[in-house]
Parts: structure tokens; C-alpha cells; sequence
């Protein structure tokens, strides 16, 4: 059984996103790291994303732009810290931009995604370390947790689920 993402605000600067997916970790960890299946499903409802490139591996860049509702492009990019194939991807939001796109990459935060087999489902955790209390809060109120709970709907609806 598929369930809707729950967000938690932990600490003075994390937010933690989680939603269990019913399909097999290497299904999940695909759709995360296939450029073509990324631009199926990241970004809130009304928002696409035409185009997305990763370098994956440590110190490889990922962009991935997403076309907004509004007419505007807003650039979602980073720099992977770690990589543990079907576990782990860590990566870093852009240290001097004022803001994140709104679907998940805040500015100086580290985000953190696990992929927890759990029999034939997975567990899909997104941490995100932000530099301060009013980044968090920043974060919060330009959208993050709707965004990436749309994000992760569209992701199990991208797989078949929904």
C-alpha cells in the first residue's frame, strides 16, 4: 500500500520527508536517478521539467530545470556529496542562491535520500540539513514540504501506484 508523504520538522534547522512506496528499491532508485525519469516527476503539480542532467557521482552536478505555471524557468541544482548505489544519495544545494526552486533544493542545506527496503516495498527518506533556523523556516514557507509531498505523489503515480 502506497501512502502520502509526512513531513516532520526536527531540530532547529531539518526537515524530514518520508513516504513508503509499494515497488522494489531498484525501481525507486531508477526513477531517482534516470535524468528521463526524473523529468516525469520532480517538481510540484503544474511544474515540468524538460530538462535535467546528472553527473552521478561524487562531486558531479545535477540541474534540472522546472517550468513553473507562471511562465517561469526556476533552476533546481546541486552537487552530489555521496553516492551508495540503491542505499544513499547526498548532495548539496547551491551555496550562493537567494533561494531554492521550491521543489527541493533550499540553499546551503545538505539533503540526504535513503532508500530502506522494506520486503517488497521501499522506504524513501528525504533529510534536508539546512545552515540555519531561518533557512528552515525560509524553506518552509516557500513551499519545500507541499513541494516535495507533490513531488513524491507524481514519483508513485510515475510508477505505477497511484
Amino acid at each position: 500500500m502506497t501512502q502520502t508523504a509526512i513531513a516532520e520538522m526536527k531540530g532547529d534547522r531539518e526537515i524530514v520527508v518520508s513516504r513508503r512506496f509499494d515497488a522494489p528499491r531498484e525501481l525507486v532508485w531508477r526513477a531517482w536517478t534516470d535524468p528521463q525519469a526524473i523529468a516525469e516527476w520532480w517538481g510540484p503539480r503544474g511544474f515540468d521539467a524538460p530538462s535535467c542532467s546528472i553527473d552521478l557521482r561524487p562531486g558531479g552536478k545535477f540541474q534540472i530545470d522546472l517550468n513553473g505555471p507562471d511562465g517561469k524557468v526556476y533552476p533546481c541544482k546541486g552537487t552530489f556529496r555521496e553516492i551508495v548505489e540503491l542505499e544513499r544519495i547526498v548532495y548539496d544545494g547551491p551555496a550562493n542562491e537567494p533561494a531554492g526552486c521550491g521543489a527541493g533544493i533550499p540553499p546551503n542545506a545538505t539533503v540526504t535520500v535513503t532508500f530502506a527496503a522494506e520486503g517488497s516495498q521501499t522506504e524513501l527518506t528525504i533529510h534536508t540539513l539546512l545552515a540555519s533556523e531561518a533557512d528552515r523556516v525560509a524553506a518552509r514557507n516557500e513551499g519545500f514540504i507541499p513541494g516535495w509531498q507533490d513531488s513524491l505523489e507524481r514519483l508513485a503515480e510515475k510508477l505505477g501506484l497511484d
